[in-house]
């Protein structure tokens, strides 16, 4: 599938007239828990030659192909990546945390990366995370039985804003991870394992009665971390004359001028 995902990548290069700085996996592949038959989440940041930018309009600056059952797949011009960067934006953490990489070229990655600790955002990941998992929560886990993959979605962000929160950096991607240094009560854990465990299994996880531990865990954890996130303030320097730095610079070394 990787030669695919890369020819479909270089395809793209060629009809667009852009280059892809770099391509990795996102979601469940790259959060440690897909099932056999996850789809593939790819996500990209590309740039332009340099007169694309040179105009008096505004230009759409996302990049997608049609959504099919095995491939998920679109990106975000450099700059539409660096104003997100700037205002430490979570998804584009995840996708510089990624370790399933697909292109990855002229050191764009990498210097992204070296800045991420910088200008990581507690307040802003924190209020994220919880948005996320509280959101999944009240549309996919309401009544006495449930689709019990749905809990990961709720599961991961939850256990990142604890991680936020104990730790005030940017919180470990891969989900078992997160579950071995945020989970303390044992019956907690046995249950997230097994779980996990089943799905990665391939077992299908449809409609089954509420696992009572985890929503005691998801109920509370929503309840207290809710509190704990209006405590977030966020003092961060501004780096968008660093930022602007990397554009020019990439424009020049992704097109030699």
């Amino acid at each position: 599938m990787k030669e695919v995902i890369q020819r479909k990548l270089a395809e793209m290069e060629r009809e667009h007239a852009l280059k892809i700085l770099f391509a990795v996996e996102s979601g469940s592949r790259a959060w440690g828990f897909p099932s056999q038959d996850s789809d593939y989440d790819v996500r990209f940041v590309y740039i332009h030659r340099p007169e694309w930018y040179l105009s008096i309009d505004d230009k759409r600056d996302v990049l997608e192909l049609p959504i099919d059952e095995v491939l998920d797949i679109n990106g975000w011009d450099i700059r539409k990546a660096l104003k997100l960067f700037r205002k430490s934006n979570p998804a584009l953490q995840e996708w510089l945390a990624s370790e399933i990489v697909y292109q990855d070229d002229l050191g764009f990655r990498d210097e992204l990366i070296r800045l991420s600790s910088d200008l990581f955002s507690p307040k802003t990941a924190m209020h994220h995370y919880l948005s996320m998992a509280s959101g999944n929560y009240r549309k996919d886990l309401q009544g006495d039985h449930v689709k019990s993959k749905k809990y990961f979605y709720v599961l991961r962000p939850l256990l990142a804003c604890e991680w936020i929160k104990q730790n005030k950096t940017n919180p470990p991607l891969l989900f078992q991870q997160l579950v071995s240094e945020m989970v303390s009560d044992s019956a907690l854990k046995r249950e997230i394992d097994e779980l996990l465990r089943r799905k990665m299994a391939g077992d299908e996880l449809r409609m089954e009665p509420r696992i009572d531990v985890i929503h005691e865990y998801i109920e509370g954890s929503l309840e207290r971390l809710t509190k704990d996130a209006k405590e977030f303030t966020d003092r961060r320097q501004d780096y968008t004359p660093v930022l602007d730095s990397v554009f020019r610079r990439y424009l020049q070394t992704a097109w030699q001028t």
